[in-house]
C-alpha cells in the first residue's frame, strides 16, 4: 500500500489535487509547486563534480528539441548541480531491466539496465508532508498531456475554472511534454512522473508526491518505458 507519511491512503488522496497550489498565479511554477520556493543558483560555472558530467557535455545532452510538437528550449545547465545530469552509473539491483526506482532522499530516478548498471536522472520529488513509498506501475502514458484542475482547486482558486475542461498540452502545461501515470491495483494513484523545463527545480522537494524530470530526460525515459513497467518509490 502506498503511504503518504501516514497521513492518508491512496483512496483519500484521489480526491486531492494532483499537484497542490499555494499561489493565485496560474503560471507553471505555481501549478507545480504550491508554495514559493527560493532555490538560488545550484550550479557553479565550470565546476566538474565526481558524480557529474562536464557542463559542456551536458549542454549537448540538454540541447533544444525543435522537432517536438511544441519545441523544447535548451536547459541552462549552469543552474544545475552536475550530479543531476543524466548518466550511466553502477547500481546493484535485483529488479528486472526496465524497472524504475525513485530515490527521493537523493533526488534521483534510476532506470535499471541490468548487469549492475542503471541510467540515472536528476529529479524533483514530493515536499514535506507529501512523501510516500511503495510499489506501483505505469498504467497510462501520454505525450503533451491535458491537465485538468480538480474541483477542490477550483474552489480555492476560482481563476483556475478556465481550465475546468482541461488545459491543452504545451510548454505551460504543468505536466509538460510527457507523463507516466502511476497505478496501484488497477487504480490511478494521482501520482505521475512528468516533465519540466525548469532546471532549478531538479534536486528539490516541491511537488505533492509527483516526480519531475527535465523534458529531455523525460522524453528519453518515456520512450523506453512500456505500460505495466514496475515503479518503486523508496522511503525518503
Amino acid at each position: 500500500m502506498i503511504m503518504d507519511d501516514g497521513n492518508a491512503d491512496v483512496g483519500k488522496r484521489s480526491e486531492r489535487a494532483l499537484l497542490e497550489f499555494g499561489s493565485a498565479s496560474l503560471d507553471r511554477r505555481s501549478f507545480l509547486f504550491g508554495s514559493t520556493v527560493g532555490l538560488g543558483a545550484l550550479g557553479l560555472a565550470g565546476c566538474v563534480d565526481t558524480d557529474g558530467m562536464r557542463r559542456a557535455e551536458a549542454a549537448k545532452l540538454y540541447a533544444p528539441v525543435p522537432s517536438e510538437k511544441f519545441p523544447i528550449p535548451a536547459v541552462d545547465v549552469s543552474k544545475m548541480d552536475p550530479k543531476y545530469f543524466r548518466q550511466t552509473v553502477r547500481y546493484d539491483s535485483k529488479e528486472a531491466p526496465g524497472t524504475i526506482v525513485i530515490d527521493p532522499g537523493k533526488y534521483h530516478l534510476y532506470r535499471i539496465e541490468g548487469d549492475g548498471v542503471a541510467t540515472r536522472y536528476g529529479a524533483n520529488v514530493g515536499r514535506s508532508g507529501f512523501l510516500w513509498s511503495g510499489e506501483v506501475y505505469v498504467g497510462r502514458k501520454a505525450e503533451w498531456p491535458i491537465w485538468t484542475p480538480p474541483k477542490e482547486m477550483i474552489a480555492r482558486q476560482p481563476e483556475a475554472r478556465q481550465y475546468a475542461g482541461g488545459m491543452p498540452g504545451g510548454l505551460d502545461n504543468p505536466l509538460g511534454a510527457r507523463a507516466l501515470y502511476l497505478y496501484k491495483n488497477g487504480v490511478y494513484t494521482v501520482y505521475t512522473i512528468y516533465s519540466t523545463s525548469d532546471p532549478e527545480t531538479i534536486g528539490a522537494g516541491i511537488t505533492s508526491g509527483c516526480t519531475g524530470l527535465l523534458s529531455q530526460d523525460m522524453i528519453d525515459l518515456y520512450a523506453r518505458t512500456p505500460i505495466k513497467t514496475k515503479v518503486i518509490m523508496l522511503p525518503a
